[in-house]
């Protein structure tokens, strides 16, 4: 390839959002892909002409004196209106580390990240906007990260020396909001980083080859953290510019696709077979558990305090013994022995305690308080505290005894 030559488009990868291990010779990339790179930094653009020259302009300066010839920049454009994709290309004539990649068909920045490293091949894969409102300069200290070891960095608005240009008390409250909402969701996945809403980060490829990624909305960042195996996490404090041309992306339904995307992330990491058959189990215990209070209530004229505890004892009991033959059976066999049983009743119990406060609590105050019939109480509470039961169990009871 010449100076004076125009790169051709980049064919737009199809099939599941997956990024390939770096090839080794015979592989899926194109002969011009077969020799690697040390960095693949992607664009993704959408009526960005007003902003695609300038940079690609200031990073590929920026490049050029740290790492020269030894990067490329893929823009990838959903078939802007404005034809960002057209502005980019005639570009590749003064920057031929530059690609750009037209899609047609998806949209979506998230999806247009991963198609943009799917294509590449650097070693570290990076994401920047084109809007100008992440400064460039600031991938010199994120490469800088990653050559001091760091799997993953990230340009954080929340570290020393980052922040927020002039944004309004409002849109500080929708960004502090949604990072919140994030930790109660998703805390060991959200929680690794200061500014997990950053769209300026750059990691190891290996770091998530051969992971099938499912982004929902538009913050990547969630899902390489949620889905990549990452150690080291470097942090780069930056300053969130203004955009000085084209309009702002960021709207409620992006918020939306946040909140469905921490949803999705924190399902797809529960074991949903164990799920299953940990509820079903529960549903087991729904019926112990009614009979009981029924014949307590009934037979025995019990008080509603201690027929609530006695029959959720029971469910409890009674749940451990198939979720330990059945649910978990896999964890159990490796501890075989009455005692071994015995100790992961105890701590299934303890763990059950908080459930059955909470529950004892929720069924008297909808019968005493709002006068609901006791049995539909009692089931409403059964359903409340499942899902705290099946995961402090799985992180503890037998988690716990699988390493003992």
């Amino acid at each position: 390839m010449t100076i004076n030559q125009v790169n051709e488009l980049l064919p737009v990868p199809s099939g599941p959002l997956e990024i390939l291990a770096l090839p080794t010779g015979g592989s899926n990339f194109t002969d011009a892909h077969t020799v690697s790179i040390y960095f693949s930094l992607i664009v993704p653009t959408y009526n960005e002409c007003k902003n695609v020259k300038t940079i690609v302009e200031q990073l590929s300066k920026l490049l050029d004196g740290m790492i020269p010839g030894n990067y490329e920049l893929i823009v990838v454009d959903d078939n802007s209106p404005d034809r960002t994709w057209e502005i980019a290309q005639s570009l590749t004539v003064e920057y031929p580390q530059l690609q750009v990649m037209r899609r047609e068909d998806e949209r979506g920045l998230s999806t247009a990240v991963i198609r943009g490293w799917q294509a590449s091949r650097g070693e570290v894969l990076g994401v920047i906007d084109a809007d100008l409102q992440h400064p460039p300069e600031t991938l010199l200290q994120l490469l800088a990260e990653i050559q001091r070891g760091a799997d993953l960095a990230a340009a954080s608005r929340h570290v020393a020396e980052g922040g927020v240009s002039d944004w309004s008390v409002i849109r500080r409250f929708l960004s502090r909001g949604a990072q919140t909402v994030g930790l109660i969701i998703l805390p060991g996945v959200v929680g690794r980083v200061s500014d997990p809403m950053s769209g300026y980060f750059m990691l190891r490829r290996n770091c998530i080859a051969g992971k099938t990624m499912n982004p929902a909305g538009y913050k990547i960042l969630i899902e390489v953290l949620g889905r990549g195996n990452i150690r080291w996490i470097g942090e780069v404090g930056y300053v969130f510019q203004e955009r000085k041309e084209g309009e702002s992306k960021v709207t409620s339904k992006q918020y939306i696709e946040y909140l469905r995307h921490l949803l999705i992330l924190r399902f797809a990491r529960w074991p949903m077979g164990k799920f299953v058959r940990f509820g079903i189990v529960g549903f087991s215990g729904v019926f112990v558990n009614m009979a009981v209070l029924y014949v307590l209530r009934t037979y025995l004229n019990l008080e509603l305090t201690r027929s609530l505890i006695f029959a959720a004892e029971l469910a409890i009991i009674s749940n451990f013994l198939w979720n330990d033959l059945w649910t978990f059976g896999d964890i159990s066999k490796r501890q075989p022995g009455i005692s071994q049983r015995f100790k992961r009743l105890l701590k299934f119990n303890t763990i059950c305690l908080m459930g059955l406060i909470l529950n004892v609590l929720l069924v008297n105050l909808m019968f005493n308080v709002f006068g609901m019939n006791e049995y539909l109480a009692n089931l409403i509470a059964i359903v409340a505290v499942t899902l705290w039961n099946f995961w402090i169990n799985m992180k503890l009871s037998w988690r716990v005894t699988e390493v003992d």
